[in-house]
This record gives C-alpha cells, structure tokens and sequence, in this order.
C-alpha cells in the first residue's frame, strides 16, 4: 500500500506520520504533483491558514493532481477546509473538491474560539471509513473554521452550533478533527482509511 502524504507546510506532518507507522505504514512524503504517481491513498494535513496552503499547494501543481486523483483522499484538520470550494479565511478560493464554503466559528458568551479540545461525534452515518467509531465517541480538535452540516456529512460535533467532524463525497473525505491526536477513535479512523475498499 503506497500512502502519500502532503507536505504543504502544515506542523502536524510529522505526527500524522507517525500515526501512520503505529498502523505499520510508511508513507510517503510528497512535496510535488509527479510523486503522487502510483500513490493509493493520499493524505492532505493542515494547520495553520488556508491562503498560504493553497499557495504552496497551487505553486507546486498539486491543486490540479489533487483534483483529478482517482484514489480515496482524506483531508484532515486545514486539508479537509481545502476540499471546498471556498473559506471564510481571507476569502479564500480552495480546491472545490466538494461543493460549499468553510464558515468562521462564531464567539458566543463562555464559548472559546478556536475551538479547542476533546468533542463529543455525534450523527455517526453508517460508512466503512466510520466502522468500529461509536456515536459519543470524543476526539481532539484545534480550528477555528469549519464546514456546516450538509449532505457530505457523514458525522458531526458541536461547538455552539453543530459542523462537520467527517465528511465523504465518493472517494474524497475529511476529518475536522486530528485523528493523530485522537487515540483510539483516531487510530480507527486512519486504519479504516488505509484498509477501505473502495
């Protein structure tokens, strides 16, 4: 199984691989479209700002490979905000790899923003990149954006209103969350994701 794994400038590449490798995957890092070649999973991370991702992304012909990949794909964190259309975050046009635009959480009295800590998924749709991950089940988020519930959602959380925690269109997914941080629901998460028979 050759996984490629996006190195877009975001600081949890490394975490995210060495999640991979507790699953006994060695990914692949890959900073330009040609080394997508062969690859059978692609795993875009992200943290930090959406603009400058899709800079790094668009600068090394990445946004086009992306788009006309034909292996599952799964965002995580910032990746999962850039298989939109477009961000809140300085407006910013993303990949368009699923329809809709990612929202700035709102502040609301004794709500922090970003977003931080362990949440509860709720609305778990029945998907093989979701089995074994139960409804309630917390995992780890850091964002301050975030997609609406909408019909890709494949389960969601809440903080204040509800968003999107996974998503799936086809063979393109997201997770809001780190599932790289998440223990057990995250490394069930990433194994699914490998194993997926699509």
């Amino acid at each position: 199984m050759r996984v490629a794994l996006i190195d877009a400038g975001g600081a949890n590449l490394g975490s995210v691989r060495y999640a991979l490798q507790r699953l006994g995957v060695e990914p692949d890092i890959v900073r330009d479209a040609d080394a997508l070649d062969g690859a059978e999973r692609i795993i875009l991370p992200g943290v930090g700002a959406a603009a400058p991702a899709m800079a790094a992304l668009r600068a090394r012909g990445l946004d086009q490979a992306l788009g006309s990949a034909a292996v599952p794909l799964l965002g995580i964190c910032l990746g999962m905000q850039l298989l939109y259309e477009v961000s809140d975050e300085a407006d910013t046009a993303c990949l368009g790899l699923l329809p809709g635009r990612v929202r700035r959480l709102s502040p609301a009295p004794g709500l922090r923003i970003p977003h931080m800590g362990w949440n509860a998924l709720t609305d778990i749709a029945d998907t093989p990149l979701l089995r074994g991950i139960d409804e309630g089940d917390s995992v780890y988020f850091v964002h301050g954006y975030a997609a609406p519930i909408g019909e890709d959602t494949v389960a969601g959380a809440r903080h204040g209103v509800a968003f999107s925690a996974v998503v799936q269109r086809g063979l393109r997914c997201g997770a809001q969350f780190h599932p790289e941080r998440s223990a057990g629901a995250g490394a069930r998460l990433l194994e699914n994701f490998i194993r997926w028979d699509s």
